[in-house]
């Protein structure tokens, strides 16, 4: 399994679905560039997507620069260290306080080793992952995605993604998470690519500032 690791990578793995599916030919007209979205693997960097669930990117962006700030550096440590007052400060929801609270001590306590997760398949990270609490299915997702680069995770739950494909195949109504993951089941093994041109394509339809991992 080859991760997504340089533009290159994902210009082939493009090719290699509109070749696919000719239907992605059009939305990658209108999608333009298709960012990598390549992040460290970390705490920090599983933060970043905990604090961007259900936010467009602009907010997402404001809050965690907050709390950077606030917490620097933004460790495990750090922010068990911290107490509340920083994640009340930086705009995060109690669900996100909690989330971070307990993926902070999981890992202080050897029970989450988010680099050693980027190196496992899929389906076992991710059963690892939403055992924390705060960490459904779509968190352990993009995280696999954008920190360890796997090729083949798509998160069908988010609703960008879904109302993307909607738009792009002129589909009646917003699919759901089941159907979307249907749909995107002839792009393996570069569904993770075909997230990332959706999400392009998404930026392209509504605005960059709602664009999610802009």
């Amino acid at each position: 399994m080859r991760r997504i690791e340089t533009e290159a990578h994902i210009t082939e793995a493009l090719d290699a679905l509109v070749g696919a599916d000719p239907r992605l030919g059009p939305v990658r007209a209108v999608a333009g560039d298709v960012p990598l979205r390549r992040t460290a693997p970390g705490f920090a960097s599983l933060a970043s997507v905990i604090v961007s669930q259900q936010v467009s990117r602009a907010s997402a962006d404001a809050i965690f620069g907050r709390l950077a700030q606030l917490i620097d550096p933004l460790t495990p440590q750090a922010l068990l260290a911290s107490g509340e007052e920083p994640l009340i400060a930086a705009g995060l929801s109690r669900a996100k306080q909690r989330a971070l609270l307990a993926v902070a001590e999981a890992a202080c306590r050897s029970r989450l080793d988010l680099d050693a997760l980027c190196h496992m398949e899929a389906e076992e990270a991710i059963s690892r992952m939403t055992v924390i609490p705060g960490i459904g299915p779509w968190t352990a997702e993009v995280y696999l995605l954008v920190s360890a680069g796997h090729p083949d995770v798509f998160p069908a739950r988010d609703v960008a993604l879904q109302a993307a494909i909607g738009h792009a195949f002129g589909l009646p109504s917003r699919p759901d998470a089941r159907a979307a993951a249907e749909v995107a089941e002839s792009w393996m093994p570069f569904r993770a690519v075909a997230a990332r041109l959706f999400w392009a394509y998404y930026r392209e339809m509504r605005g960059r500032e709602a664009a999610p991992l802009g």
